[in-house]
């Protein structure tokens, strides 16, 4: 069979000149399949673009413009009037190609692995859960997304793209979109008592960035760092990947207790705290400790990275002002997120850092992503500057306080006996204490088993805690959810032995 007659086949039935496709489309859709199958093999010359036209009865300029196709994504090559031919290495075969040693015909044991600081690194137990997609009891850090005004967030933002605003299209500022910067400063000079010029605020991707930002900036490999225990396992990572020696601190009820532990290591270099409200034990700590940790900062010439992840909601009194706004020395580097405040996916979070570092941070942060969404940022500097964000916080500390006392009374209903569920007068969890001798590991896996979400105390901790227990996140779950939660944890607690 000629190649002629071979391509005639392969074409036929037909071109429909009524289809949805084009012609040249169908004909090179057509000849592309015939080249991947096999039917046109490597080297196999294709018709002149005459000859194809006056068989097909179409244009040779459609016949043309299907073979330019095929020769630029290299389904076949040659000059076009001096014949072409299949190529005898198509795409597909580059992209795709099966290389020897493929999984099932390696060697055991020889596959490849990450470095012992990589899988050091990977065994922390992950802040975040990226296949839940959805809020479910009592999974951490949600907030209340069906009570978010989405209506007016998307106003806001389709309200720039109205404008065709196009510097906001363009490459941004790493330290941030300055409005923004002058809206969180503002933000924070009121409701957090936080000293500081707009110039000192650094945008980060996140509070996770932040952490890893400051750890690469004011830390080199091998240098000691306090660290809570228990505490955050996102601060716990970022300092590990940054090759820095964690000193794990305990907790006490006037917060990091410091004191137990100093002089007994090496020089300490930095401090990091949850003082506003303790993560995860949701203790404040003290004045006089704040003081005394300040103090200790500027005669060991050491930084404090002042995380506050949730000082929004607080339910009762009023709270105790933030270490940088009481920081004379500029030893305070302060952290905050508007992810749990908002929405997880906004991925925008800040830094307060004293004047004598703002190039460094802002130099460093050009070199992990380069900027935040330059669009993002306005459309939530116009939330902040027009009242909204104050409004929606106001509306989501009643909305959690609320929450709150729903779990609370469910409990006393449903846990008695089985988990000791105390209040707590800010933040977005609760802690389930567990009876002495209870594994709280095994009680959340049997639980996630179950449907029901929960952290166990002991997965944030370094040393054995004098009691186990399990952190209950409830503000993203409305009333009946939270009951129905509370029932299926008792009928697990109940089940366990």
């Amino acid at each position: 069979m000629t190649a002629f007659s071979e391509v005639k086949r392969l074409v036929s039935p037909r071109l429909d000149s009524d289809a949805p496709a084009p012609l040249y489309r169908q004909l090179y859709d057509r000849l592309r399949r015939a080249i991947l199958s096999g039917n046109l093999g490597p080297g196999s010359k294709l018709p002149s673009t005459r000859e194809m036209a006056l068989e097909l009865g179409i244009a040779r300029n459609t016949v043309m413009t299907a073979y330019e196709q095929l020769l630029t994504e290299g389904y076949v090559e040659g000059e076009l009037g001096s014949g072409t031919y299949v190529s005898k290495a198509l795409p597909e075969h580059l992209l795709n190609a099966c290389l020897p040693g493929r999984p099932g015909a390696g060697t055991p044991g020889r596959c490849p692995k990450p470095s012992l600081r990589g899988a050091s690194l990977a065994a922390i137990p992950n802040p975040f859960n990226p296949v839940q997609k959805t809020a479910c009891p009592f999974c951490l850090g949600w907030p209340a997304l069906d009570a978010f005004a989405l209506e007016l967030w998307a106003r806001l933002t389709a309200r720039y793209w109205r404008n065709k605003l196009s510097h906001l299209l363009a490459y941004g500022d790493p330290a941030g979109y300055w409005p923004l910067r002058e809206a969180i400063a503002a933000y924070l000079a009121t409701s957090r008592g936080v000293q500081c010029h707009p110039s000192q605020v650094i945008v980060v991707s996140g509070s996770q960035q932040g952490l890893d930002l400051a750890a690469r900036v004011l830390l080199d490999p091998r240098d000691s760092a306090w660290i809570e225990d228990p505490g955050y396992n996102g601060a716990r990572g970022a300092f590990l990947a940054a090759g820095v020696r964690l000193i794990p601190v305990p907790v006490d009820e006037e917060g990091m207790n410091f004191p137990s532990v100093a002089g007994k290591q090496p020089k300490v270099r930095l401090a990091y705290v949850t003082p506003a409200h303790q993560y995860p034990l949701g203790i404040t700590m003290s004045m006089s400790r704040r003081l005394a940790l300040l103090d200790w900062a500027n005669h060991a010439d050491a930084w404090i990275l002042e995380d506050d992840y949730d000082s929004e909601y607080r339910y009762a009194g009023r709270p105790l002002a933030a270490l940088q706004g009481i920081d004379s020395q500029e030893r305070v580097i302060y952290l905050g997120t508007f992810s749990k405040v908002l929405f997880p996916s906004l991925r925008l979070g800040y830094l307060v850092v004293p004047r004598s570092l703002i190039d460094a941070f802002t130099r460093v942060r050009a070199l992990s992503d380069g900027y935040s969404s330059t669009l993002s940022q306005a459309v939530l500097a116009e939330f902040l500057t027009a009242g909204h964000f104050a409004r929606h916080v106001r509306r989501m500390r009643q909305l959690y306080a609320e929450r709150q006392e729903v779990f609370l009374r469910a409990a006393q209903r449903e846990l008695r006996g089985l988990l000791e569920v105390g209040p707590c007068d800010g933040g977005m969890h609760l802690i389930g204490w567990i009876d002495h001798g209870m594994d709280d590991r095994v009680i959340a896996r049997r639980a996630r088993a179950g449907g029901v979400v929960t952290t166990p105390l002991s997965s944030l901790a370094s040393r054995p805690l004098k009691r186990a227990g399990l952190m209950l996140g409830y503000t993203a779950l409305d009333s009946r959810s939270i009951r129905d939660g509370v029932r299926r944890l008792a009928a697990i607690l109940g089940n366990h032995g």
